[in-house]
């Protein structure tokens, strides 16, 4: 007979597959007692120090004592555990020798975090020259990984060191795992993993990103999509934060992913290239503005369309120049008045600090007039700039000499 303890998650002693525990509020500081022999198996611990992670604040007037009585009473559990005339130094043994307690462990007792720890090594050895060999002993290791160490030990200081331990080793083996999977396109196991594991981990930001970055690979965008709403919801619930930029950028990378597997939805493709509603015109770089000129001028040519340049120069006196800049306006309060002034189909752009060219769709010339008074009007109300102050030129784009 072997007895098996389990650590990872809840506390447990097995024996041929069954709890040897009693179930019992009276055991509570001797079980907690033998974990902590267990924590520290194998070296040397003396009374004092026991006695300062366990029994702080206990009221007893004699802690040493007491520490005597649960010892007693943890050597009587220990020796139940073991079969009648076997030896017990082949399953555990706590001794005092020289002032110091001790628990070893023999040949007959397994603990999972030994063997959760040779797992992990054997594939370490391995991930470089035999991949299947490798993911075998670490999908071994991850399957006895069932929660923190001790887990039901939530404000023990004492066992926080060793808790962080097995919880990074735990991580840095997964991601190593998940990195065999991928050279292997197993994608459909690492969404299992993940899964798996956020039940667990459930706040760790990159295995959310593994989990949508296998699901996008299988062609789950959907699944992706809503993974990722809940796990943006979920980490900014708990952190009272938004979650990291990278996890933030991830929907980029969907979206992007699912227009380009998307079947020529044209609908989608759309709705992908289309901006906000225009209030007005559009301001665009002179660069851009060139570049539609010289399309709009092909089209005008080819459909004898309707369309003019119009260039304005503003030449602010030095006194309203300076009420512009107390005022905060400038050259932005100019393009403020075309935005509300011009046409959705019309563009425009900053020449130089003093002048700015627009493209005026499908505009007739007996309108001309209009959208040149209407454009002094509202550039004099919005920029308080003075009649005289302001210069507009209009010429039909598909003039030979009208060149951009």
């Amino acid at each position: 007979m072997k007895l098996y303890i389990t650590t990872l998650g809840e506390f447990d002693i097995k024996a041929d597959g069954q709890s040897i525990l009693r179930d019992s509020n009276r055991m509570y500081k001797i079980y907690r007692l033998f974990e902590y022999f267990l924590t520290f198996r194998n070296k040397k611990l003396l009374p004092e120090t026991i006695i300062d992670n366990l029994l702080s604040y206990s009221e007893s007037d004699d802690p040493k004592n007491m520490l005597r009585t649960q010892i007693f009473r943890l050597r009587k559990i220990i020796n139940s555990f073991v079969p009648k005339n076997d030896d017990a130094s082949k399953f555990l043994n706590l001794n005092f020798t020289n002032g110091y307690y001790s628990l070893e462990t023999g040949e007959n007792t397994v603990i999972d975090i030994d063997e959760f720890e040779s797992f992990i090594q054997k594939g370490d050895k391995e991930r470089e020259y035999d991949i299947n060999s490798a993911v075998n002993n670490y999908q071994n290791a991850i399957n006895l990984y069932r929660g923190l160490y001790l887990s039901d030990k939530s404000y023990e200081v004492w066992i926080v060191p060793t808790r962080n331990y097995y919880q990074r080793l735990y991580i840095k083996t997964l991601y190593r795992f998940i990195e065999l999977l991928k050279k292997n396109e197993e994608n459909e196991r690492i969404v299992s993993l993940c899964e798996e594991t956020l039940l667990i981990e459930p706040f760790e930001e990159n295995i959310h990103i593994e989990l949508m970055e296998a699901l996008l690979r299988i062609g789950q965008n959907k699944a992706a999509m809503n993974h990722y709403e809940y796990a943006f919801n979920l980490l900014e619930k708990e952190f009272d934060a938004k979650p990291s930029q990278r996890f933030i950028n991830f929907i980029n990378k969907i979206n992007n992913n699912s227009s380009r597997k998307s079947d020529l939805d044209i609908s989608a493709i759309k709705k992908n290239l289309e901006e906000e509603p225009p209030i007005g015109a559009m301001y665009c770089s002179l660069e851009y503005f060139k570049f539609l000129f010289n399309i709009q001028k092909r089209k005008s040519q080819r459909n004898n369309q309707n369309d003019y340049l119009c260039i304005i120069t503003i030449n602010r006196s030095e006194k309203n120049y300076y009420e512009s800049i107390e005022l905060n306006k400038g050259v932005s309060d100019v393009f403020f008045a075309l935005e509300r002034t011009l046409r959705k189909g019309d563009v425009f752009t900053s020449w130089n600090e003093n002048q700015i060219l627009i493209m005026l769709h499908d505009a007739s010339e007996s309108g001309i007039e209009t959208i040149e008074d209407r454009l002094l009007y509202n550039l004099r109300k919005y920029t308080e700039i003075s009649r005289n102050e302001i210069r507009l030129i209009f010429q039909p784009l598909i003039l030979e000499n009208t060149v951009l």
